[in-house]
C-alpha cells in the first residue's frame, strides 16, 4: 500500500507540473493569436487548468471495469470543488491580502461575464444532475451530450466576441521552455511546451486511475468516493494557485474568471463525455456532491449580483458545503 500511495503522489506531481506548464504555454499561444484578454483569461486559461480533470475520466473510461465510477467521481468532483472550495480560496485571499490591495476586500469583477459564467454553469449542472437521477435512456443521454457541447461552443464564441470589452493587462510569466526570451518566446518552443505538458497530464492521469483502483481495494472504499475526493485536489490546484496570486495582485477578474470559466467547461465537456461513454446513473454520493456544487454556484451568483464582497458568512457557508460532503463521503458512505 505504501508503494501505491507513492505512485499516487507521483501522478499528482505529473498532473500538476503538466497543468502549470500547459497553462503557461496556452496563454502565450493566445497572445500570439491576438485573442482578447477575456478569451485568454476566462477561456484558454480556464480550459488549460481544467484539462487534467478532464483527462482523468477519459483515461478511466479507456481502462474500463470499476474505472467507470472513477470517471464519474472525477467529472463531478471538479465542479463541486470549484463551486465551494474555489470560492473559499478567493474570499480568504481577499481578506488576507486586503492591506496591499487598493480595493480592499471588494472584488473588482467583469460583472456581466462572471454572471454569465455562473448562470451557464448552474443550467448545465442542473441538467446533468437530472439526467443522472431520472431514467431517460441512453439515446437521450447522447443527444443531451451534443447539446452540452454546442452550449459550450456558444459560450466560448460569446466570450471571445466580447473579449475586447476588457482592457486589463495581464503580465505573462516567462515561457518555461524559453526563459532567455521573457517577452518574445519562440513559437516552436511554445508548441513543444504544449506537447510535453500534455504528455505529463495524460501520463499522470493514467497512473492516477490505476493507483486509485488499487487504493480503493486496499482501503475498502469505493473508487467513486476516492476519485471524487482526490482527483480535484490534484488537478484543480492550478486554478487555486493562480487565483491566490491574482487576488494578491488585485486582478480579481482573472482570479474569479479563471475559476468560473473552468466551472462552465467542467459541466459541459466532461459531463458530455460521461453521458456518452459511461452509465450516467448517479449514486447518492455523486448526487449530494452535485447538489452542493449547485448551491455553491448559486450563492456565488447571488453574491456577485448584490455586493461582490466575499465576507466571512459567505466563506464559511462554502467551506461548510465542501467539508460536509467530505465528511459524508468518508464517514457516512
Amino acid at each position: 500500500m505504501v508503494l501505491t500511495v507513492a505512485w499516487l503522489a507521483l501522478s499528482f506531481a505529473m498532473i500538476l507540473a503538466g497543468a502549470i506548464a500547459f497553462t503557461n504555454a496556452v496563454e502565450w499561444a493566445g497572445m500570439r493569436l491576438n485573442l482578447g484578454h477575456g478569451a485568454v483569461g476566462s477561456v484558454l486559461a480556464a480550459v488549460a487548468t481544467a484539462l487534467p480533470e478532464s483527462t482523468i475520466p477519459v483515461m478511466a473510461i479507456i481502462a474500463g471495469e470499476q474505472s467507470g465510477q472513477i470517471a464519474i467521481g472525477a467529472i463531478i468532483g471538479a465542479p463541486f470543488l470549484l463551486a465551494t472550495l474555489g470560492m473559499v480560496v478567493v474570499g480568504t485571499s481577499t481578506w488576507l491580502a486586503r492591506g496591499r490591495r487598493d480595493q480592499g476586500i471588494q472584488l473588482e469583477l467583469h460583472r456581466s461575464s462572471t454572471i454569465r459564467d455562473l448562470s451557464v454553469f448552474l443550467v448545465l449542472l442542473s441538467a446533468g444532475l437530472v439526467l443522472g437521477v431520472v431514467p431517460v435512456g441512453k439515446t437521450v443521454h447522447v443527444v443531451m451530450a451534443g447539446v452540452f457541447v454546442i452550449a459550450y461552443g456558444v459560450y466560448v464564441w460569446r466570450t471571445v466576441v466580447r473579449a475586447g470589452d476588457s482592457d486589463d493587462d495581464e503580465d505573462l510569466g516567462r515561457l518555461y521552455f524559453d526563459p532567455a526570451r521573457p517577452s518574445s518566446p519562440r513559437n516552436i518552443l511554445v508548441i513543444a511546451q504544449v506537447i510535453v505538458s500534455l504528455a505529463l497530464i495524460v501520463g499522470g492521469a493514467e497512473l492516477f486511475v490505476h493507483e486509485v483502483e488499487r487504493l480503493s481495494e486496499a482501503l475498502g472504499i469505493t473508487a467513486l468516493v476516492l476519485a471524487l475526493a482526490l482527483a480535484p485536489l490534484a488537478s484543480e490546484l492550478p486554478e487555486k494557485l493562480n487565483s491566490i496570486l491574482w487576488v494578491r495582485q488585485g486582478k480579481d477578474a482573472l482570479a474569479l474568471g479563471n475559476i468560473t470559466g473552468a466551472m462552465v467547461f467542467q459541466t459541459a465537456i466532461p459531463v458530455s463525455i460521461g453521458l456518452v461513454f459511461v452509465s450516467w446513473q448517479l449514486e447518492p454520493a455523486a448526487v449530494i456532491a452535485m447538489a452542493c456544487a449547485f448551491v455553491g454556484g448559486a450563492l456565488a451568483l447571488v453574491n456577485v449580483r448584490r455586493t461582490g464582497r466575499f465576507t466571512t458568512p459567505w466563506i464559511l457557508t462554502w467551506a461548510a458545503l465542501y467539508g460536509g460532503v467530505l465528511v459524508y463521503l468518508f464517514v457516512g458512505v
